[in-house]
């Protein structure tokens, strides 16, 4: 399975960068394929270190001004033009998508993920990885606009919120099965 990661290419404290290197081993012994960034630094890079690693396939979608942060030993890097290229490319060879700790850029992609799966532009399944409660307050939100009625379809539908990086991959399995 293809698996898109959106996370952060910050350096961050090791309550997330631990969890973030667990999931990625998960993914390699998987034998997955982890569709990410691209980036050679912080958590893209724990994560993208530790699929490699474990012997999973790294296929990178950088971007044109990042492009000289762009992992050199991936199986496969693409470098798009900008970044609604770069976030098209991404769904494109994804299987599946999750959702890591971020910041402005990562949820940027996850509305957007989000979004065009609520309008039925793709059937992928998306996880949240809540580590450390990150998403606690998202999850929050999105329960409040689903009990209100802005969303058209059930919350559960859109959306997995795991706690880990196990029972994220075991709900990225289970869905490719049933599809």
């Amino acid at each position: 399975m293809n698996i898109c990661v959106f996370l952060s290419a910050a350096d961050l404290a090791d309550r997330y960068t631990r969890p973030a290197r667990e999931f990625a081993e998960l993914i390699g012994k998987g034998g997955h394929t982890l569709v990410w960034g691209g980036s050679e630094s912080g958590l893209m890079k724990v994560v993208a270190d530790g699929v490699q690693e474990a012997g999973g396939r790294l296929v990178g979608v950088s971007v044109d001004f990042l492009a000289d942060k762009a992992r050199t030993n991936a199986d496969e890097m693409v470098i798009a033009r900008d970044l609604a290229e770069r976030k098209a490319l991404l769904l494109e060879k994804a299987d599946a998508v999750v959702i890591m700790v971020g910041g402005t850029g990562t949820l940027d992609e996850a509305t957007e993920i989000l979004e065009l799966k609520k309008h039925g532009k793709h059937d992928k399944p998306i996880v949240l990885l809540n580590t450390a409660g990150f998403y606690d307050g998202l999850h929050q939100q999105f329960q409040r606009m689903e009990d209100e009625g802005f969303l058209p379809i059930p919350l559960t539908d859109l959306v997995f919120f795991a706690k880990d990086g196990a029972s994220a991959l075991a709900h990225l399995e289970d869905a490719a099965q049933q599809r």
